[in-house]
């Protein structure tokens, strides 16, 4: 008798085993747990009529599925249907290589055993082979040379094939001339039409040597993991849907806001949403950089891609699909990886110019050699060579794998950029411009001064409403004396001043001095109750954790620092003092934190605003670069080109390096490859380059240019 761990496998009966035919698909089962399972998932794919075996590993949660005729989602919905969740699963991800790395090793292989065979051959008519029987070598060396290179040129040829389609010149198309004029010109001198040596080995060689060049090129941008990637692998394929009935396994992109899903220990998340009962730690890694689980129960909001990883939790959804916080920051990162800058316009208009030139190259390389020499054979030769080593790749990755291993790493370290524009504004940055309250300090703002208790009943009625510092502090310091906020209508929150409203026929306001009460360099804050003088509030804060770090390390690079702040130039003076800020400034309005930054910019210096409020926002906007804590409001967070994920002000300072690292990094990585050209083509032109020497050369200039784009920044 056997016992069924899960409802899924109730009534589940194995089947019989057979030999296995080769998988075509792999599913991840996250619920699979007994050996019921393995009978229930087994049976419900083996009935599909073209799936020829299924096999489960219980141990690392997969099936492997022999269906030739059927796609991954069929299989998927198929166990769903009979209530198991599945996803695919990509195999080159199990593995140190993906998929196309496999297949240009294979691709490598077959084009150096051929070149090894032919290059053997070469040595019996090298070694003084005449005739009929230096004929046969030629014939077999064919034999053998143009299917290898028919079959391992394959990336070159699909791409050039492509690109000629579609009206268009791309970096492939030379390469593949080369390969296609040594290959003909062997063959021609195979059947007696050249007296001249062979070139089998040469297009196999130039064959396989561009291939090792792909190979490492794409190894070494593996190692630049793209940021965007990692977060779209966060999505979660599928969800428990709580319905009347139970739950049932539903496709995440049909979940609607108002779904009700249910989360298991390990589940990740499929949507945005609040939870409805229960409570769990949330794994939140991936997304904030923070590796400490984060207790989270009943009214807490979660996000798409936060991992449960004990108790089971029921969650309403708000956002689902392309509307989740994942899915838009997933945008927002690939936007930002496709960095343009001056360098990347140099580097785009240089290699659309290339493939005009350098045909026109090659074919000019070609007449010059034929006038002067008179042997065609040697003339194509050389042009060959100017086809190949002329190639602009390392030009062409000179700036994207520099712009996604800065923003990618960026990412991992907390730090989301949003613009892609970012880095090379953030590398001219001269002057730093924080907001104070929430920014420099924790923004958890105490209350000092001592309020009757009716003027803090009405004080904490405006401030509620308010999610001010100084708002949250006054609620606060009611709730601690257990006073009641008082009632206000109308109530109207002007930015950059404070907040107003009526008591009954009285009307209040709670701000800063010059509009809830008279100037004054003194408090922070005044309440008019409109009931005789206002009162003045009084406050004090905390310096964040990382501040004086940041503020110290900005200073010893030179950098200008101010503050700007609204509240009373007491606090800001405090703050300042304790920093060692000397330009502070106070009861600055928006609009004046906008034109102190314009000042700085039309006296030549760039700026850079820090600020997570909403009187921040046009600070923000039209500083040279903006930068937000994650706490930060909606608006300040849209309006910077990086928001800090893990809070603290350390991610600015490395915002600024990476940003100056990655530019100077752009400009190595386009010097290299100015001087592989400068030195690389005239040789070539002039002889010096077999196509072989061609080969070795281009390659190793964009491995050059890779690695150095990897390469860690300082």
């Amino acid at each position: 008798m056997s016992v069924a761990a899960c409802p899924a496998c109730a009534g589940a009966v194995p089947g019989p085993r057979a030999a296995t035919p080769d998988a075509t698909h792999l599913l991840h089962l996250p619920d699979i747990h007994c050996g019921g399972c393995i009978s229930s998932v087994e049976r419900a794919l083996t009935a599909l009529p073209d799936v020829l075996s299924a096999r489960v590993n219980l141990t690392q949660k997969r099936v492997s599925v022999a269906a030739p005729g059927l796609s991954s989602q069929v299989l998927i919905d198929t166990l769903a249907r009979a209530g198991h969740r599945a996803q695919p699963l990509d195999r080159g991800r199990l593995g140190p290589r993906d998929a196309e790395l496999r297949r240009l090793l294979t691709r490598i292989g077959v084009a150096g055993f051929a070149m090894m065979n032919v290059m053997l051959m070469s040595v019996a008519v090298w070694s003084g082979a005449t005739g009929a029987t230096a004929q046969v070598f030629h014939l077999v060396s064919a034999m053998i040379a143009i299917p290898a290179v028919a079959y391992a040129a394959q990336p070159f040829f699909g791409s050039a094939l492509s690109a000629l389609r579609a009206g268009r010149l791309n970096m492939d198309v030379p390469i593949s001339l080369a390969i296609v004029l040594a290959s003909g010109a062997s063959l021609a001198q195979a059947f007696g039409l050249s007296d001249r040596a062979g070139w089998f080995d040469a297009a196999l060689a130039l064959t396989f040597f561009l291939l090792v060049g792909r190979y490492l090129e794409r190894a070494g941008r593996g190692a630049a993991r793209s940021a965007a990637a990692e977060l779209a692998a966060l999505e979660a394929p599928q969800a428990l849907l709580v319905t009347a009935d139970g739950t049932r396994v539903v496709a995440a992109d049909s979940l609607v806001p108002g779904d009700r899903i249910r989360l298991l220990p390990g589940d990740r998340l499929p949507a945005d949403g609040t939870i409805l009962s229960g409570a769990t730690d949330l794994d939140r890694s991936a997304l904030t950089g923070e590796s400490a689980p984060a207790p989270a129960g009943i009214g807490d909001a979660v996000q798409a891609g936060e991992i449960a990883l004990t108790g089971s939790v029921e969650v309403r959804v708000d956002r689902a699909g392309r509307d989740t916080a994942l899915a838009r920051m997933a945008e927002i990162v690939a936007t930002a990886e496709a960095q343009r800058t001056r360098y990347a316009g140099i580097a785009d208009r240089a290699a659309r110019l290339y493939a005009p030139l350098v045909h026109g190259l090659g074919a000019a390389t070609f007449a010059g050699w034929l006038l002067v020499t008179g042997d065609a054979w040697l003339s194509l030769d050389v042009a060959i060579s100017v086809l190949v080593i002329t190639c602009p790749c390392a030009l062409g990755l000179a700036v994207p794998v520099v712009s996604t291993v800065a923003t990618g790493r960026l990412f991992r370290d907390g730090m989301l950029v949003k613009s892609d524009t970012a880095l090379e504004r953030l590398s001219q940055i001269d002057t730093v411009a924080f907001d104070k309250t929430g920014t420099l300090t924790t923004g958890e703002v105490r209350l000092a001064t001592e309020l009757a208790d009716d003027d803090l009943a009405l004080a904490a009625g405006l401030a509620r409403h308010s999610r001010h510092p100084l708002a949250r502090a006054i609620v606060a310091a009611a709730d601690a004396r257990d006073i009641s906020p008082a009632q206000v209508d109308g109530l109207t929150e002007h930015p950059g001043l404070g907040l107003e409203a009526t008591h009954g026929t009285r009307r209040i306001r709670l701000g800063r001095p010059g509009w809830a009460g008279p100037e004054s360099d003194g408090p922070s804050a005044f309440l008019d109750t409109g009931d005789g003088a206002p009162r003045p509030l009084e406050t004090a804060e905390r310096i964040a954790p990382e501040t004086e770090a940041t503020v110290t390390a900005l200073r010893a690079r030179g950098m200008d620092m101010a503050l700007l702040s609204g509240d009373g130039p007491r606090a800001v003076a405090r703050i300042a003092g304790a920093l060692g800020i000397a330009a502070a400034q106070a009861r600055l309005t928006p609009e004046g934190k906008v034109d102190w930054i314009a000042d700085r910019r039309a006296a030549g210096h760039r700026v850079l605003m820090v600020g997570d409020g909403l009187n921040d926002t046009g600070g923000l906007a039209v500083a040279d670069a903006a930068i937000s804590p994650g706490s930060g409001l909606d608006a300040a967070r849209s309006a910077a080109d990086v928001v800090l994920l893990r809070g603290g002000l350390g991610g600015v300072t490395d915002a600024l390096w990476t940003a100056r690292g990655a530019m100077a990094r752009m400009r190595q990585n386009i010097g290299l490859a100015v001087a592989y050209n400068v030195v690389s083509v005239p040789l070539a032109v002039l002889g010096y380059a077999s196509p072989l020497v061609a080969a070795l050369a281009m390659s190793l200039s964009s491995i050059t240019v890779t690695l150095n784009a990897v390469r860690r920044f300082k």
